[in-house]
């Protein structure tokens, strides 16, 4: 009776371990499984609320432009030169950012189909205005966030 669950988690551990695997070298600092979590919550969270810039371009636009955000990058892109600049814009701009193991996952958070390489989740939406909840939430969740990965780039350092 217990065997079929059994089965299940080795299957789930099999596909962690495939993703764990397909993650480039230079994806640092890498989210671990808690922190990944929470991260992919908060995309979630701000795909809902349009908080949200998809894809290398938008992301480096939007940098440019001078919005604050979380970067959120994922580690299994080939060929990595997609995203390499990526992580120096950010410290350029005083970005924090972090690599998530799937891009797939990345897009599943994000509320689209298409595999993304990198979000980035902004404080506050683009156009229009959030509700003082809302925004609250959002607010919370990234500071955490933000505190966690800055916890995390100061123990690989």
């Amino acid at each position: 009776m217990g065997s079929d669950s059994e089965v299940e988690k080795t299957q789930q551990k099999e596909k962690e371990r495939k993703k764990m695997l397909a993650v480039a070298p230079i994806a640092k600092p890498l989210a671990g499984k808690k922190l990944s979590k929470k991260t992919l919550k908060l995309v979630r969270r701000a795909a809902e609320h349009k908080c949200l810039k998809r894809g290398v371009k938008e992301v480096v636009k939007s940098i440019r432009r001078g919005h604050k955000g979380l970067c959120v990058i994922a580690g299994n892109i080939s060929p990595i030169d997609v995203i390499t600049h990526v992580p120096i814009l950010c410290e350029e701009a005083d970005i924090p950012y972090v690599y998530v193991p799937s891009k797939e996952d990345l897009a599943t958070a994000g509320a689209t189909k298409r595999p993304t390489c990198c979000v980035l989740v902004l404080t506050k939406p683009t156009k229009g205005e959030l509700g003082p909840e809302d925004q609250e939430k959002i607010k919370a969740d990234y500071s955490q966030i933000v505190a966690d990965v800055s916890e995390l780039t100061t123990t690989l350092f």
